[in-house]
């Protein structure tokens, strides 16, 4: 497995594990788990045939990772249904039901707390923490990665504009 390479958590650096996803490349695949009248399974088939987008957080029981689900979550309502829109963490997805609901929040959650595979697939997985890195990745409608950010301080929020403009220029 390679290394994605080097992020900062508070200004401590920190490993992320897994593969580096290329620009172009097909999306690796994935098995997700979110809560929905009991747990349900998310892969890369379900989100096939739209333009998606990816927004990885740490934790939403935390304040950037809260208000990236909130943005993003505010910014993709005008999109419909053109789009898939999934917040992924390693929160059990009860956790982030609860936290939808709190917020308002209508965009999916899905978590990877089962496996650690999306992680590492991703190559977000913050090795020291077991916990993913903030990244937000968008797929065409045929799973291929057309966007890329990984934060590279896992605090600070991503570049939202760019990435809802490659989500954007999916959309017909």
């Amino acid at each position: 497995m390679s290394q994605s390479g080097v992020i900062t958590f508070k200004g401590n650096p920190m490993t992320l594990a897994g593969s580096d996803l290329a620009i172009g490349q097909a999306a690796p695949d994935f098995k997700l788990h979110y809560a929905h009248e009991g747990l349900k399974e998310l892969t890369l088939a379900d989100v096939k045939g739209k333009p998606t987008i990816l927004s990885i957080v740490p934790s939403l029981d935390t304040p950037t990772c809260a208000v990236q689900t909130k943005t993003f979550n505010e910014k993709l309502g005008e999109l419909g249904d053109k789009v898939n829109a999934v917040t992924v963490s390693r929160d059990l997805p009860f956790a982030q039901a609860r936290f939808c609901g709190a917020e308002n929040v209508k965009m999916r959650t899905a978590s990877d707390y089962q496996t650690h595979e999306f992680g590492e697939a991703y190559g977000v997985e913050i090795e020291e923490l077991k916990l993913l890195s903030r990244a937000v990745v968008v797929l065409d409608a045929d799973g291929k990665v057309v966007y890329k950010e990984v934060v590279s301080e896992v605090t600070q929020e991503p570049d939202y504009t760019k990435a809802l403009q490659a989500l954007t220029d999916l959309v017909g």
